[in-house]
């Protein structure tokens, strides 16, 4: 007897994926917007001073060091490279590994971390060994959020296809989130240390409400009965226990045959979603590779050091591309175009290299290379608009499509492959942001 769909009461189940999706990138997004006090950090170790102040003391007269010149590109290579690596292991691993051990396993040492940080904000380090604790926290943060991530994606490829957006969504909404409290900090003139402190923790607090999110989600009868339809499919296993026992030989040759599926089944899935696989990869590698290594370093054409170019870099890089980039993930909850089988999906993917010239054109100082060429302050924000909502949107629409283009049995591991595949473009894009930067 076939048991009847139930409802997403609530919307329960979507919220809930949501909330993961915040939790998933809001770590990573408060070390990135928090970087104003890690250079400070590096710069003066003993001396913290107020955003505003370390915002305005950018003059040429104020010679960087070396490791806080460094700091965006170190800081991004090693949050990208082991998310790569641990995305991989997760991508082939995670059939062997039970799926709660990987979510809450991740969580846990994510939340640790965060309040270890919180706590070295109060302690004075001298920069070479502040440099190396935060290369390793962003190290240990990335490889553990990899699991998580892809495990959420491998979880909603389970379900409908929209059950994948709240998780992209959410993602877009923790940049959105983490900026919107670096602006904040900004405008109230609080303390570096107090600023940052206070940033640590609500990421904490976040960490700790996705864990209760993901405890709730195995009790809601919308996400028992998705789960037990992929059990259902991926195998007769009962039968064919029974049948084993008879030692009947057409039995071995099922058996053998099941076997033989399960060992070719990865390379099989890509082949179905190799499409998807390598637009999304393609899409973070451009926007990683400009973003924020490039565009961090664009500077303000229309004021001399006034209240718009403390808060230019705040609002018109991290929080412009943040919302612009969360109106692009949750554009998908009502619009899917074009469709999973469009080629037009990967021919826009391909268009979005045109951002890197134009970027690179803008007001970034210092260079040494290029000329600017669009040097109002109205380029850059109009080229960042576009730049984040097609890479929400369009990223947003493979990691929906990529699961539903296998059976449903497969979707798990089609949605850790593609996750595998985001990853590969995040730490491409880290790598080609030493290039990107450079040629400026």
């Amino acid at each position: 007897m076939e048991v009847k769909e139930p409802k997403d009461t609530y919307n329960g189940v979507w919220l809930i994926f949501f909330v993961l999706g915040l939790g998933t990138l809001l770590p990573w997004n408060f070390f990135m917007t928090a970087t104003m006090y890690f250079t400070s950090r590096l710069r003066e170790p003993m001396q913290m001073g107020t955003f505003s102040a370390n915002l305005t003391d950018t003059g040429e007269e104020h010679h960087r060091s070396l490791l806080e010149a460094k700091f965006n590109n170190v800081m991004t290579l090693c949050a990208m490279l082991p998310l790569l690596a641990f995305t991989c292991l997760n991508s082939v691993l995670h059939q062997r590994i039970p799926q709660k051990l990987r979510v809450m396993g991740s969580l846990t040492i994510i939340l640790v971390v965060f309040l270890l940080t919180a706590i070295l904000v109060k302690i004075a380090m001298a920069p070479l060994p502040f440099f190396a604790v935060t290369m390793i926290k962003i190290i240990i943060i990335n490889s553990f959020g990899a699991v998580l991530q892809g495990s959420l994606f491998g979880m909603a490829g389970l379900l409908p296809t929209k059950y994948t957006t709240p998780i992209m969504s959410g993602q877009g909404l923790a940049g959105t989130f983490a900026a919107f409290a670096m602006i904040c900090a900004i405008a109230s003139g609080s303390e570096t240390n107090d600023a940052a402190f206070g940033y640590f923790i609500t990421a904490c607090a976040v960490i700790i409400l996705a864990i209760m999110s993901y405890v709730a989600l195995p009790k809601l009868k919308f996400y028992q009965y998705y789960e037990s339809q992929s059990q259902n499919s991926v195998s007769d296993e009962k039968k064919l226990d029974l049948l084993k026992k008879d030692h009947d030989a057409e039995t071995e040759a099922v058996f053998n045959q099941e076997d033989e599926k399960q060992r070719v089944s990865m390379l099989n899935i890509f082949k179905k979603i190799w499409v998807l696989s390598l637009s999304v990869c393609f899409a973070f590698t451009i926007t990683i590779g400009i973003f924020p290594a490039v565009t961090v370093d664009v500077k303000s054409t229309i004021t001399d050091r006034g209240a718009w170019e403390k808060y230019y870099i705040p609002v018109c890089c991290f929080l412009l591309f943040n919302i612009s980039d969360w109106a692009g993930r949750s554009l998908t909850a009502v619009c899917l175009w074009p469709g999973k089988d469009s080629n037009l999906v990967p021919i826009l993917m391909v268009a979005r290299v045109i951002f890197v010239p134009l970027f690179m054109l803008c007001n970034v100082q210092p260079r040494l290379n290029l000329p600017v060429y669009f040097n109002h302050d109205a380029w850059f924000i109009v080229f960042m608009i576009f730049f984040a909502f097609s890479n929400g949107y369009l990223a947003s629409l493979c990691m929906c499509f990529g699961p539903k283009k296998v059976a449903p049995h497969e979707a798990e591991t089609a949605g850790a492959i593609m996750a595998f595949f985001l990853s590969l473009g995040l730490a491409l894009g880290a790598s080609l942001s030493f290039l990107f930067r450079g040629l400026v």
